[in-house]
């Protein structure tokens, strides 16, 4: 099975390149983030004739989270409980044997901006979620945009930006909670000494000087980190394809037994 994460920076203008990927590499089931439509503009139909039954949680303009499976999504929860003020960033779904659940964490802007204790307190709520209506020891499957690089090893530059945003001892500190909580870094446990990164700035030719961060993850229980044959960070992805233009993530897809 094969289970992947993707912020596609806007769902209706990256939709023949989402339809492209999905062509590509098969996956079974698929989180997205920052769609960016509502409810009624979000093509049901066409990912279906694709191949692909999907739920979301939408919200027009920003934000806005969906799961993607050839198999019916049974959905569990849409929204972060508590954190509706801060928009459509998590819905979850009982499928392929996996509790799935996709997330965009809040951005945060910078430090001196009122967005960066909201962001906090996002991912203060995210793990009381997983700590009060889930145990650890079932299948989960937790994966998103983060907005958060957890070591020097995923960002381009960590003497540079150590301390600033994505980058802080707070923000860091929450990743490791939900470590704790029992979640595993799919990634980083089989390439612990890899530097990929899956976000790369649109300007500046950041992703040709390979000047990215690690920020989109897929997070496993140990139940399900035991499967995991592989992860890879289709950086294939961030560049165009039949002159559609790629967002400024990267797709992240694990194989699992």
């Amino acid at each position: 099975m094969r289970v992947a994460t993707w912020n596609i920076n806007g769902l209706r203008a990256r939709f023949d390149f989402l339809l492209h990927w999905l062509r590509a590499r098969q996956p079974d089931i698929v989180g997205l983030q920052e769609l960016k439509l509502t409810d009624e503009n979000f093509p049901y139909a066409e990912l279906e004739a694709a191949g692909y039954r999907a739920v979301a949680h939408t919200q027009k303009a920003w934000n806005g989270v969906a799961i993607l499976s050839r198999e019916e999504p049974v959905l569990r929860q849409q929204g972060l409980p508590g954190e509706e003020e801060l928009g459509a960033r998590l819905i979850s779904a009982s499928v392929g044997g996996l509790c799935f659940i996709t997330v965009y964490c809040p951005n945060g802007k910078d430090l001196g901006h009122p967005d960066f204790p909201k962001k906090l307190h996002w991912l203060d709520a995210l793990a009381r979620f997983l700590k009060e209506q889930h145990d650890s020891r079932e299948p989960i499957l937790l994966c998103g945009d983060l907005n958060l690089c957890p070591t020097a090893l995923d960002t381009w530059n960590e003497v540079a930006l150590r301390g600033a945003i994505f980058h802080t001892d707070e923000e860091r500190a929450r990743f490791q909670n939900l470590i704790d909580w029992g979640l595993r870094d799919l990634y980083r446990e089989l390439l612990p000494e890899g530097r990929m990164f899956s976000w790369w700035d649109y300007r500046s030719g950041a992703f040709h000087k390979n000047q990215g961060l690690r920020i989109d993850f897929l997070l496993g229980s140990r139940t399900v980190l035991e499967r995991v044959r592989s992860v890879e960070i289709d950086r294939e992805y961030r560049k165009k394809k039949e002159e559609l233009v790629p967002s400024d993530h990267a797709p992240v897809f694990a194989d699992l037994d």
